[in-house]
């Protein structure tokens, strides 16, 4: 303990007297300096984040250092289509869907004496993870569109062929086709 009866205080470098210390970080501060450096709100251990030296409350250590792009942040203001190439991060493109039709059953499903196998994979669907649509019995995984791949409900598909559809990519192709058909004025097209 420096001469003079305290530590240095982490914020102000005044002494801190033990009856008001407050420690965090192997740094001393006085109950009324233990602020966020930006919002200037109260902490304690529970609503503290430390940064070289620096405090903040969570909220706005988050804001400052935390990961930043589409869904982080507080409002659209924030958000970014930065894919991170600055950092190194490749993307890659989903590959598009490939789907199957075929009818044959796997040999564990022969075995344990599943009936329902899965148009999409071929590959036996027992009850925890059965998905019924379209008049098959499909696993909640392969329960997407043929198209576009995304997750379909029993309510949200459309079918054709055994394949199912979400139901824009269904409108999309076998939908009607021509003059006035589209989504709005900008989707008119003249097909012959």
């Amino acid at each position: 303990m420096p001469l003079g009866g305290g530590n240095k205080c982490g914020c102000c470098q005044k002494t801190v007297y033990f009856a008001e210390e407050v420690q965090c970080d192997g740094q001393s501060f006085h109950r009324s300096c233990f602020l966020c450096m930006v919002c200037r709100k109260n902490l304690d251990s529970t609503t503290v984040a430390v940064h070289e030296n620096e405090i903040y409350c969570k909220a706005c250590y988050g804001k400052k250092y935390g990961p930043k792009g589409y869904g982080y942040g507080a409002g659209a203001g924030t958000l970014s289509m930065d894919k991170g190439e600055s950092l190194g991060i490749k993307h890659v493109e989903p590959q598009e869907h490939q789907p199957t039709n075929n009818p044959n059953t796997s040999k564990l499903a022969q075995k344990f004496g599943s009936s329902d196998v899965c148009p999409r994979c071929s590959k036996a669907v027992y009850a925890a993870e059965k998905v019924i649509g379209a008049g098959n019995a499909w696993h909640r995984g392969c329960f997407r569109c043929a198209k576009c791949g995304k997750g379909l409900e029993s309510t949200t598909l459309a079918d054709k062929d055994g394949e199912i559809y979400c139901k824009g990519c269904y409108a999309k192709n076998f939908g009607p086709k021509g003059f006035g058909y589209g989504q709005g004025a900008g989707a008119l097209s003249h097909t012959q």
